[in-house]
């Protein structure tokens, strides 16, 4: 009786606390699940945000980026979420088709490696798509598409209808071989272990001895050797040039929070952001952070050329590219 009467005290002490935080405004984010995984950059941005807001940052995991739009499209006009985060440039056409997205309003003052400019959606980070290795195991590097498509090495994927990342290799392919792209593929099917979901299954199978390479950045190698001092991780460089990927974030139409979400987007370009990127995201920051970059990022490659569809040609080739890739690993 004495252990009942407690609780039922400490509810109603609780009760009038509980109110309060009901009260504050509930602002909703879409994104890839490695954004909100514990070593993510999610729990240190929803930590600073919220310190600010007075608000409560509900991040919402959806797979990978590709993966990401999809529900979102079928959700529709109907959908939860206040912002996407976590799509890039191959998917932004698409995105903006669907008439669900809010211009951002935002100042563009960026450090990024192409010229920003649109309406709707805010780049938040970028960085170059490049196959992994362990420098301890693999003698002989790969310089372009075609001789690793020669080598005995097996590598892993991303599926391009649910990853970025394996739409981005889909169209680094395209583009770098053009009208030679079917051919590519084919030579590089039987290298191909097997094709995930999305980024976190592929890597996760390169670190466990699974393949010798895997599909991934330029700058993966950084967080080996600053989170573990571990270097024995690089990229490949390959001589026709690495696919750059802008990450970005955008308002949807429908969101009953648009002021919030708005300040969201403008948090999402300061330092408090921004620094969080190059060691919990390993990417390279939308903008420079005031402290600079990691020691480590120093090592990285550098790709001689940098490859990109602007939007709506990745929109344009896409189903093509994708129609190839299918061919060559269903022979």
């Amino acid at each position: 009786m004495r252990k009942s009467l407690m609780i039922a005290g400490l509810l109603s002490v609780a009760a009038p606390f509980s109110a309060v935080a009901q009260d504050k405004p509930v602002l909703t984010i879409y994104t890839y699940d490695s954004f909100v995984s514990e070593w993510g950059p999610g729990p240190a941005v929803e930590a600073a945000f919220e310190a600010d807001c007075g608000c409560d940052v509900q991040f919402v995991g959806s797979g990978d980026g590709a993966a990401l739009l999809a529900r979102l499209l079928i959700e529709g006009k109907d959908s939860p979420a206040d912002i996407v985060l976590g799509i890039d440039t191959n998917l932004t056409a698409e995105a903006a088709a669907s008439g669900l997205f809010a211009p951002h309003a935002q100042a563009l003052a960026l450090d990024l490696p192409v010229a920003w400019s649109d309406p709707l959606f805010l780049p938040y980070d970028w960085g170059y798509f490049a196959f992994v290795y362990d420098k301890t195991k693999t003698a002989t590097v790969p310089a372009d598409f075609e001789a690793l498509a020669a080598s005995d090495l097996k590598i892993v994927i991303e599926d391009p209808r649910s990853s970025t990342p394996g739409l981005g290799l889909l169209l680094w392919v395209k583009q770098a071989y053009g009208e030679r792209a079917a051919e590519v593929w084919s030579a590089l099917a039987d290298n191909i272990v097997t094709v995930t979901p999305g980024w976190s299954e592929a890597y996760g199978l390169f670190l466990s001895g699974e393949a010798d390479a895997v599909l991934s950045y330029t700058t993966s190698p950084a967080y080996h050797l600053i989170a573990e001092s571990d270097d024995s991780k690089a990229a490949m460089d390959f001589s026709e040039g690495h696919y750059l990927q802008v990450e970005v974030a955008g308002k949807l139409a429908g969101s009953d929070q648009p002021e919030l979400a708005d300040r969201f987007l403008a948090f999402m370009t300061t330092d408090a952001f921004q620094s969080v990127i190059p060691e919990t995201n390993w990417m390279y920051p939308a903008k420079t952070p005031e402290a600079g970059l990691p020691e480590g990022f120093g090592t990285l490659v550098t790709p001689s050329k940098a490859l990109i569809y602007d939007a709506e040609d990745a929109r344009a080739i896409r189903d093509e590219a994708l129609a190839e890739w299918q061919a060559a690993l269903s022979q």
